[in-house]
């Protein structure tokens, strides 16, 4: 198969796997069809799907991996001992684990295409990833509270394993308790590592999009978090402050510089 042809037979399952889509048109134009698989995938509920499915969207993703290019921990220059800042796209990173910013929902983002890091991981991972955080969540009456961390396999992803955890939202001023949940995020996801032995992590900004941290505030308490385990506990792990806007590669720069 092409990777044309990978992409119609994705498409055209899920609109017959759901039938209130039988009216979906497939458009003409490669970059309209990859929006429109996306959504499909972003939008689809937990549930088993053939293996013939998943044998053709790995090798989908795969490629689409391919031509972005993946960046190894070898790749990066540390900018103080045991931290690297790297600015980039999160779901290139062929590390031990990334971090997503997870809802309390755990189940990753079902807005067609948004922006968040939870979609870009999610996308990048395939159907197989929201399958097992569903797994992960059977029996559970309540939505996962901020400050906690559970790892899946990474699936199509380049990285190893994805560490989930829900940060605080912030509702108007900044509070200690806010700050203190977001210390919980950083440190949950550093002993989950530890206790895997995952020697690299990489960290998206945690709760600064969606969730309406303060990026400069979110930045001291993630950077001031990691420097504290890694003398403490951490020692011989690896951490990668991953950014996406220039504004936030400012921030950590100065930081850790």
């Amino acid at each position: 198969m092409t990777q044309t042809q990978r992409r119609i037979f994705l498409t055209e399952y899920l609109i017959r796997e759901d039938g209130s889509l039988k009216n979906t048109d497939i458009p003409a134009q490669e970059e309209a069809q990859k929006r429109l698989l996306r959504s499909l995938m972003n939008i689809r509920p937990p549930r088993p799907v053939p293996e013939e499915f998943l044998t053709v969207q790995d090798a989908y993703l795969q490629q689409e991996l391919a031509e972005k290019g993946t960046v190894s921990l070898a790749d990066l220059s540390p900018i103080q001992p045991g931290i690297c800042l790297w600015q980039g796209d999160i779901t290139r990173l062929a590390v031990d684990a990334v971090v997503n910013a997870a809802n309390s929902a755990m189940l990753g983002c079902f807005i067609p295409c948004h922006g968040c890091i939870d979609n870009a991981i999610h996308s990048a991972a395939g159907v197989q990833l929201r399958l097992e955080c569903a797994r992960l969540m059977e029996g559970q009456q309540e939505p996962d509270p901020p400050g906690g961390a559970r790892i899946t396999k990474a699936w199509n992803l380049p990285c190893r394993h994805v560490l989930h955890t829900v940060g605080p939202i912030v509702r108007g001023p900044l509070t200690g308790r806010d700050c203190s949940l977001l210390e919980d995020c950083y440190r949950s996801c550093l002993a989950l590592a530890s206790e895997h032995r995952l020697k690299s992590v990489a960290f998206c900004c945690i709760s600064t999009g969606e969730f309406h941290f303060p990026a400069e505030e979110a930045a001291r308490i993630a950077v001031r978090t990691v420097r504290s385990f890694l003398e403490e506990d951490g020692k011989g792990m690896e951490v990668i402050f991953n950014v996406f806007k220039d504004r936030d590669r400012e921030i950590y720069r100065e930081l850790l510089e």
